[in-house]
């Protein structure tokens, strides 16, 4: 029995994923709910798994677009399982073929290979261009338009008589940027992927379609720095994840969102939609590029469950098990240069929200303090916002509001109480 494999929907509203990798060889028995493919949608990269056991006939490419729904390839579920296949080897990309499959396999190459030596035997060989003392010689008329464009007439090839170089040559030479050293100067071109194609897209059309601007402001994380050195190996040894910025950040947004609901908002059609709670994205850094997965209603989570909330969709996004649920939504995104030691930038909102946080690099900055100057490690911040639904003077409270949080973390996002909030 002939079973036709189909593209599966990996979400709402994909309509067609790309053929990333194929995990098998046509003509490979493959098992039951083995992975046989990557395919990337516009939202995540999915593993496909076989429907059934058999001998799989491959009916797209590696880089094809395929429509959901559409025939990816063929399963021979009649097909006898090869001789010496483990359960352990057809579980691997591709799998064993078998002492038999492998001998036939060594024949075919034979065969090809000496196929490919009688050809090569036939094929006419180029014929030598005949060394002489010409050879690489510029005329003199060549020689002297070399040395107008100050051009080396070792790096020009000759193309006259016996390799002499003519005034075409010379004429046709480009100068090089630079002392010439032999190195390489090659290029390669490799498809974009359908994930980075569509996170291409949506970058140009945030650009192109909203009234983006930034504005700016820097946070002195003395306070911070004292709270998380106090009590980061409590907070560990209890809850068993690190006490990072991350927490403070996302708290001091959820604060600052509620503070200016305009913030927390976007726009569809002729309509301002408005939320009651705080899906907040998390940009990280995969595997296949930039994902951003949400952490929901982080309105009601505590430093511990923001902690452990950030490193599990972390890990998820660089292992490539991320969901395309797990990065459906978020109604404000936080994005982190800081780890590559990015100093300032202007993020990029990220549609259709309204407004995204840009961390940066923590570095110690002298900075005037009761009236002195004091040294104090300094992070800049910026908020990239949509100037059609979001003021100034909304877009700069929000930014203020995160900065006084983070500043004053005891006071105003642990109520006084740090053991509380911490949960120590």
């Amino acid at each position: 029995m002939i079973l036709e494999m189909k593209v599966p929907s990996p979400g709402e509203s994909i309509t067609e994923v790309e053929i990333a990798e194929w995990l098998v060889e046509d003509g490979d028995y493959v098992e039951k709910d083995q992975a046989i493919a990557e395919v990337d949608s516009d939202k995540a990269t999915l593993e496909l798994p076989a429907e059934a056991s058999g001998t799989i006939t491959l009916k797209a490419e590696v880089g094809d677009a395929v429509a959901v729904g559409a025939i990816v390839c063929l399963i021979d579920t009649s097909a006898a399982k090869p001789n010496g296949a483990s359960e352990a080897a057809s579980s691997t990309s591709g799998g064993d073929e078998g002492s038999e499959g492998n001998a036939e396999k060594e024949l075919k190459e034979q065969n090809k290979s000496t196929a490919n030596k009688k050809d090569s035997e036939k094929a006419p060989q180029p014929s030598q261009a005949k060394e002489t003392y010409a050879s690489g010689v510029p005329s003199p008329a060549a020689k002297k338009i070399l040395e107008e464009k100050g051009i080396d007439s070792k790096s020009v090839s000759g193309s006259g008589r016996d390799g002499r170089i003519t005034k075409e040559d010379a004429v046709n030479a480009v100068p090089s940027m630079g002392t010439p050293t032999g190195g390489s100067r090659g290029e390669t071109r490799s498809k974009l992927s359908m994930l980075r194609r569509k996170v291409a897209e949506r970058l140009v059309s945030a650009k192109n379609e909203t009234a983006m601007l930034t504005t700016f402001n820097e946070v002195d994380m003395s306070a911070i720095f004292k709270l998380r050195d106090e009590y980061k190996e409590d907070f560990k040894s209890k809850h068993g994840v690190g006490l990072g910025f991350m927490s403070f950040f996302t708290r001091a947004v959820v604060r600052a969102l509620e503070m200016y609901p305009a913030v927390n908002s976007m726009i569809d059609g002729k309509e301002m939609v408005s939320y009651d709670f705080c899906d907040i994205s998390i940009a990280v850094s995969g595997p296949k590029g930039l994902m951003v997965p949400v952490i929901r209603n982080a309105e009601n989570l505590t430093f511990r469950g923001i902690e452990a909330e950030v490193k599990r969709l972390a890990i998820r996004a660089r292992e490539g098990e991320i969901t395309v649920d797990e990065m459906t939504g978020g109604t404000f995104t936080i994005t982190n240069g800081g780890v590559f030691g990015s100093m300032l930038s202007t993020p990029i909102i990220n549609p259709p929200q309204s407004a995204i946080l840009g961390m940066h690099n923590i570095v110690e900055r002298p900075i005037a303090r009761d009236g002195a100057i004091a040294i104090a490690p300094i992070m800049y911040v910026a908020v990239s916002y949509d100037h059609r639904i979001i003021d100034g003077k909304e877009s700069v409270g929000f930014l203020v509001a995160i900065k006084e949080a983070l500043e004053s973390p005891e006071e105003l996002l642990m109520d006084n109480n740090v053991k509380k909030a911490l949960e120590l």
